[in-house]
């Protein structure tokens, strides 16, 4: 059953990623009764679970989600950290917040940890990507079998690479969508119904997606397997290649994000 081995679970904050990854689990048959979440302001949960304004008495948590605002860890680490002991493991999922930052605003806390889901994390297949302070490996299995029912857990070898990881999986999902949007819009513009252009676009990726995480071969190889000599698909590749375009674009692209995530990183020790 997902959550063994933590039964007393806190949120602090829930917004739309800790909202996702609180749905996903409890759709996974995570129990709602070892769950708190802690928020200054009511609003509705999933599983119909009730937020409360202060952090429950008593025993320590076994497991405390950072789903809060980056720019409110210094508010929250002010109450929390008394509550947290050397049996609570930290998950933050606070963008740019380095562990560093982390462990000198919980000093007592056990082991802290860094995830970047996305929001396909609502369907099970956000790639899970993580990072710990230390390695400790009866931990990575106990968060491999907490977070691998949302999707694939992926271990970083260092936290510099959370900045790449973060452009390219978290915030992939946002490029993906516009890219289908701009396939649909551009079949619009040649004379398809729009509607019917969005349909095909999706079932398409969709589709291509399962093709290549079912296959052996390179995504690279793939396309230009599907391509015959001279033939419509390789025309369409002749254009994302010349020049290297869509590479150069996407370097550009994934560029930005990661600075940005680094940016927020300086931000956040300032």
């Amino acid at each position: 059953m997902i959550g063994d081995g933590f039964e007393n679970i806190w949120f602090v904050g829930c917004g739309n990623m800790g909202g996702a990854i609180l749905q996903a689990w409890l759709d996974q048959g995570l129990d709602g009764n070892k769950v708190t979440v802690v928020k200054p302001n009511a609003s509705a949960l999933p599983g119909g679970l009730q937020s409360q304004p202060d952090y429950p008495e008593g025993s320590s948590p076994d497991l405390v989600m950072l789903a809060m605002k980056p720019y409110q860890l210094d508010d929250v680490a002010v109450k929390l950290a008394p509550l947290v002991h050397e049996s609570t493991h930290i998950v933050s999922v606070l963008a740019g917040t380095e562990i560093d930052i982390l462990r000198t605003a919980f000093p007592d806390a056990g082991k802290i940890l860094r995830l970047m889901p996305n929001m396909a994390v609502t369907v099970a297949k956000s790639p899970m990507i993580l990072i710990s302070e230390a390695e400790d490996a009866e931990l990575k299995a106990q968060m491999n079998e907490l977070f691998a029912p949302l999707g694939p857990p992926e271990w970083l070898e260092n936290e510099e690479q959370m900045h790449l990881a973060t452009a390219l999986s978290g915030s992939g999902p946002a490029f993906l969508f516009r890219f289908i949007d701009a396939l649909a819009v551009s079949a619009a513009v040649l004379g398809m119904n729009k509607a019917q252009a969005e349909r095909l676009a999706l079932a398409m990726v969709d589709g291509a997606a399962t093709l290549a995480a079912e296959s052996d071969l390179n995504p690279g190889v793939l396309a230009d397997r599907v391509a015959s000599p001279n033939g419509v698909t390789r025309k369409g590749l002749d254009v994302l290649d010349a020049d290297g375009r869509v590479n150069a674009l996407l370097h550009d692209v994934l560029k930005a994000a990661m600075e940005r995530n680094r940016e927020m990183a300086e931000e956040a020790k300032a």
